[in-house]
């Protein structure tokens, strides 16, 4: 067997746990006890991060990771940590354990994606129920399958919020681990399988919702056609930060009056 499929025994616990790399991780940065917010954001492109971060929101204290910040974003009561720049599988998986290891109750993934079967003229988001596993990160949380799906509780919190939006379809997605490799022959698969879009994330953090029970919702943010058409890669206004922050803030909403 090739080694990404062999020795990988989903059922077993981990050596490294992430609890005791962000106990050392904060001995080492002197930061204080605490937890991030219940609710967090994952934002691969950074547009929100960096708003967040020039316009001097605050930087979450309790936030260990060696890698990355986190900024808290208060919505109508509610503060929502929005961490960015996490771009694919691995990276947002790594992230992802970390801060539920930190007081996270239910992350929300809103990252870039290519347009596969067209649903409605980019940009508009798609709420990712299915993901086709062509990454390398899922086969380490889950066996061998051919997607990824979102649990049933968190797909029924999104659901609350698809039916009162204009600008989102569900739909099955396509995580890649090479972008840069989505010939003709890929591509006519994926839309053959009827899948909406192409991203980098979704399936290695659905494997991980469900390998530990952890509440996550991934959307695609459909902005491009893969560069094949001119003007592409648009997100609409203020960077795509005002519909960005609508759907956090919808999410916020959902999660609070769930059952």
């Amino acid at each position: 067997m090739i080694p990404l499929l062999a020795n990988k025994h989903c059922n077993r616990p981990s050596v490294f746990d992430p609890v005791n790399l962000l106990r050392e991780a904060r001995r080492q940065k002197s930061l204080p006890e605490g937890n991030v917010p219940d609710i967090c954001v994952l934002d691969p492109d950074g547009d929100l991060f960096r708003h967040l971060r020039d316009s001097g929101a605050r930087r979450n204290s309790y936030w260990a990771c060696f890698h990355t910040e986190l900024y808290d974003l208060d919505l109508d009561g509610t503060t929502v940590g929005v961490l960015g720049c996490a771009v694919g599988a691995s990276f947002a998986v790594l992230v992802a354990e970390e801060l539920f290891a930190s007081g996270c109750r239910f992350l929300v993934s809103v990252t870039s994606a290519g347009q596969i079967v067209p649903t409605r003229k980019p940009p508009y988001f798609v709420l990712i129920d299915r993901a086709l596993r062509d990454e390398g990160t899922s086969y380490h949380y889950l066996p061998p399958t051919a997607y990824a799906l979102i649990q049933p509780k968190a797909l029924a919190i999104a659901q609350s919020v698809l039916t009162t939006s204009a600008d989102m379809v569900q739909g099955g997605a396509w995580t890649t681990d090479a972008p840069f490799r989505e010939t003709e022959e890929a591509i006519a698969f994926a839309r053959s399988e009827n899948l909406l879009a192409v991203e980098m994330e979704a399936a290695a953090l659905y494997a991980l919702a469900e390998a530990k029970g952890y509440p996550m919702v991934c959307f695609a943010r459909v902005t491009n056609q893969m560069g094949m058409i001119e003007n592409d890669f648009e997100k609409g206004e203020a960077d795509g930060n005002t519909a960005f922050v609508s759907l956090i803030s919808r999410m916020a909403q959902a999660w609070r009056v769930r059952p």
